[in-house]
This record gives structure tokens, sequence and C-alpha cells, in this order.
């Protein structure tokens, strides 16, 4: 017969142990952030020497540390200025089975009336069609160094359709990220707001997680091209980018954590 316990030794051990089961729960957020170009492909290019690639990779270490600091781990796509092909970036971020993808570029436009006249911020997520014709140039200046043709898994109608499923969830969700971050965006930076918006961005396809693209201005603007590259700017800048995640991830949170939720699996009434 196993000695009886004083009911304090109870209670002792009861509260040690809830900070344990408090927390058995809670997982760290998992963040891939894809600074656009790098290396030959320099992207846009701004005022001076100022391009596209240095911009998004500047922009996204500031970002990284805003989320780190806030808890999440955090991966580049890359580190450094170096070359890295559109389905790399997107096999990389798979690879590292992220909660959410956020790619970082800077837009421009292609004649000099255009260049002057031309500002302001758009967030993106996946669509099959554009929202416009403005998007659908987007898309297709980003796309640029996308695969002429694709083989093997990828060719096939019914693989297509088969990741197209595995993918709905994180597509559905990633309108709700591309809200909660751009709003925030045109707040604190003070820029032109040219809307949520949708576009096939190849590097949006095939990412297994609510993902967005952040056209953070026009590096081409005389005067939003010069504010790119200012630190104070590109700190403001990722500072919204990461109050919009942590809003995004508290959203998913509660709506995961309700009651009324679907449990996943289930095929309702």
């Amino acid at each position: 017969m196993s000695p009886r316990r004083s009911p304090t030794l109870l209670l002792l051990a009861l509260v040690c142990l809830l900070p344990a089961l408090s927390g058995a729960g809670e997982r760290v957020a998992r963040i891939v952030i894809d600074p656009g170009h790098g290396g030959a492909k320099e992207g846009a290019k701004g005022p001076g020497e100022i391009w596209e690639k240095e911009i998004a990779l500047q922009i996204a270490q500031r970002l990284r540390e805003k989320l780190e600091a806030a808890g999440s781990e955090v991966f580049l796509t890359r580190e450094q200025d170096t070359q890295l092909a559109l389905a790399e970036r997107v096999a990389f971020s798979n690879s590292q089975r992220p909660d959410l993808f956020l790619s970082i570029h800077a837009n421009s436009m292609p004649t000099k009336r255009l260049r002057e006249r031309t500002e302001g911020i758009e967030t993106y997520f996946l669509s099959a069609n554009a929202s416009g014709e403005a998007a659908r140039a987007v898309a297709d200046r980003e796309n640029a160094e996308a695969p002429t043709a694709r083989s093997g898994r990828g060719h096939s109608t019914l693989s297509f359709i088969l990741d197209d499923l595995a993918r709905t969830e994180a597509h559905s969700d990633a309108s709700r990220l591309a809200y909660a971050i751009h709003p925030r965006l045109v707040s604190r930076s003070g820029a032109a707001d040219r809307g949520v918006q949708q576009a096939p961005f190849f590097v949006l396809t095939g990412v297994e997680a609510p993902a967005v693209l952040i056209e953070v201005g026009f590096i081409s603007h005389p005067q939003e091209g010069a504010r790119l590259g200012k630190a104070a700017y590109q700190e403001a800048l990722a500072q919204a980018i990461s109050e919009g995640v942590q809003a995004f991830l508290r959203e998913t949170q509660r709506r995961d954590m309700s009651p009324s939720a679907p449990v996943a699996g289930s095929t309702g009434p």
C-alpha cells in the first residue's frame, strides 16, 4: 500500500507542472523570407547605384531580426548577394515546413514618364488570374527568371490537381496574411496605397504555406527609390511587416483553438 501524500505536496507539484502544461500546445512559428533576385539577377534599378536585389536583402535581414525578437524561427532563401532560381527558392521554403512565406521585392516602371509619377506599395497573393493589367505586368516582370517549361511530376494534370488540393488551405490563408500586412505597411511608411492585388507569381505557386509577395515601393520613382535605400525607412517597412505577421499568427491561433473551428477530416453535420 503506497504512503499517502499530503495535500500540500500535491498542490505544489501541480503548480510546478502548470507552466509546462500551458506551453505544451504552443509551437514556434516558422517563417521563410525570400529576398528577391540576387547575383547577376539584379532586379530593377533605382536612383544612383541602388538595385532591387540589395534593397530586398536589406529589408529581409531587418525583418528577420524583428520576427526573431517576437519569438519566430526565421529562414532566408538567400543570406547574401547570390543568384538563386525561383524553383530553388520554392524547394528551400518547403523543406523548412514553414507556417508562412514572405517574398520581398521593389517595383519599377519602364518609361521615364511613368517612373516619375508612379509610386506606392502593393501586396500580392496568388491567383491564376491577375487582378488587372498592372498586376499582370508586375507578375510578368518577377516571373522573368522562372523556368520556361516543366517536366516530370509537375507536368502531370493529375499531379497538378493533387498539389493544388494540398495547397488549398494555405492559399485561402494567403489573402488574410496579405490584408494583415498591407494596411500596416501603408500606415507606417506613409506611402501611396496601391492595394492588395492578386497575380500568378511563380515563386508563390509551389509554396506549401500561406504566401505573399510584397512590392515595398517603386524603386524607379526618384523620391520613393531614394527612400527605399535609407535605413530608417527600411526599419519602418520591416516593423510594419512584422506587426502584420504577428496579427495574422494571433488570428490564426484563435481560429484554430476556437471550439467552433472545424475538426480536420470532419464532414460536418
